[in-house]
């Protein structure tokens, strides 16, 4: 149970917190409106460092994706019927933590006229549409996000757990330098948990959830965090 409620707990807030920062530079009439790149992925960044934080306090690994869990069982680092309770809880949290800012933002969303921002605020959407390209923007991501934490903390990766201050600032790299194709979802659970609120909830005025694409951010993490995990393991045996 400490599996499910602290990667719960620490996917919803990191959820709020990078949901948070996002709403708050796309909606209208809020005090960071029309704010910058640098101003999401600091946030997203200080999500990261909160949500890994907050679960590792609680008793957890701070694992947070369903990528990095995918590839810590790959590693023999968690035990295969622990993967479930990982990942429900990481949906789960990630849906709780996108309705928080839903409620936060409320009055926000209903005076935003712009209907891609709404649902920026919940997912993630490239900037030019090219299913492979996409594909392997989200790959290279999460590569570099889960043989990077691999390698950040070799002590804290051999209890299949992380770092919170180290994988916060690699999470902030990856924001940086390789987030432009795609907004850097490198996380299933924390782009389709969100997109299936964005569907459920009565936002005013919101468009489609753009099914279309949802499958890249879920499939693209998982084969760049199966790569990163037969790399470092080669490296490692």
């Amino acid at each position: 149970m400490n599996i499910f409620f602290s990667e719960l707990i620490g996917t919803a807030l990191m959820l709020l917190f990078g949901g948070g920062v996002v709403a708050n530079v796309l909606l209208e009439k809020t005090k960071e409106a029309q704010g910058s790149w640098l101003v999401i992925t600091l946030g997203w960044a200080l999500a990261v460092f909160v949500g890994v934080y907050s679960s590792v306090h609680l008793g957890g690994q701070g694992h947070l994706n369903p990528a990095v869990s995918i590839a810590m069982l790959t590693l023999g680092k968690i035990a295969s019927t622990d993967l479930l309770y990982y990942v429900s809880a990481q949906f789960a949290g990630a849906m709780l933590g996108s309705t928080l800012v839903w409620i936060l933002y409320y009055p926000h969303f209903a005076i935003t006229n712009n209907a891609d921002f709404k649902l920026g605020v919940f997912c993630t959407a490239p900037a030019q549409r090219n299913s492979l390209h996409n594909l392997i923007s989200e790959s290279i991501g999460t590569f570099a996000l889960v043989f990077g934490a691999l390698c950040i903390s070799p002590a804290a990766a051999k209890m299949g757990s992380i770092d919170a201050l180290p994988v916060s600032l690699l999470v902030l790299g990856i924001g940086l330098c390789l987030g432009g194709p795609t907004g850097y979802g490198i996380n299933p659970a924390r782009d389709l948990g969100p997109r299936i609120m964005h569907f459920l909830l009565p936002i005013a005025g919101k468009r489609d959830s753009d099914w279309a694409y949802s499958w890249i951010p879920v499939v693209g993490p998982i084969a760049g965090a199966l790569l990163a995990a037969f790399l470092y393991g080669q490296l490692m045996a």
